[in-house]
């Protein structure tokens, strides 16, 4: 089984490539998804959070403000690695779940959505690195509608992370998102043939 690693900047369009992929037969697994599921009422990670950051970043249904709490530990690093803390684990221990079905349905290649792929160790778990590139003006205009933020809070999150440049050079193939979506689908056409020869040779090794 090829495990994909799909990566990029915030607001580069990961989620486009991974559903073209999928269409293509891949099977998504999306990490954001997973961090919902793991801060629902209830779950450990979830308890753990209110501990650290308190209970003012709850909304009236007892469901974690995300946005109150993005703007909390995008302002202070080491809230943020605190809660990166928290959550990598419960993420990967999900990861691993939906992994072990995939392989148990002989699902041939898997993608797998992770925003923080290289700056943490997730890179370890998959077989190939894909980013996902915009330019840097693109990635603000999308973030700032997307989020309803104002440029000054986008620019920290973009800063928050690393350097999209330095994730390209990381990656075993790049995908350029900024033009339209014919010229993003035939490149997501050339990263599939490549894929399922990947995992023609993973077979036969």
């Amino acid at each position: 089984m090829l495990i994909v690693g799909i990566t990029g900047g915030i607001a580069t369009g990961k989620s486009t490539v991974t559903a073209l992929l999928a269409q293509k037969g891949a099977y998504l697994i999306d990490t954001d998804v997973l961090a919902r599921e793991i801060v629902e009422p209830g779950q450990a990670a979830y308890q753990k959070i209110l501990q650290h950051f308190g209970r003012d970043i709850l909304l009236h249904d007892g469901q974690i403000n995300r946005k109150k709490l993005g703007n909390m530990v995008f302002n202070d690093q080491e809230k943020r690695k605190l809660l990166e803390q928290i959550t990598h684990p419960e993420i990967r221990r999900l990861m691993y779940k939906h992994l072990q079905t995939a392989k148990r349905q002989g699902v041939p290649i898997v993608v797998v959505e992770i925003p923080l792929l290289f700056e943490t160790d997730f890179y370890k778990d998959v077989d190939l690195t894909v980013v996902v590139a915009a330019a840097a003006e693109q990635q603000l205009s999308r973030l700032m509608a997307r989020e309803d933020l104002s440029k000054e809070q986008a620019q920290k999150r973009l800063a928050a992370q690393m350097p999209l440049e330095k994730k390209i050079k990381l990656a075993d193939f790049v995908i350029d998102n900024g033009g339209t979506i014919a010229e993003t689908k035939r490149q997501v056409e050339k990263l599939w043939q490549r894929l399922l020869q990947e995992s023609v040779n993973d077979q036969d090794y």
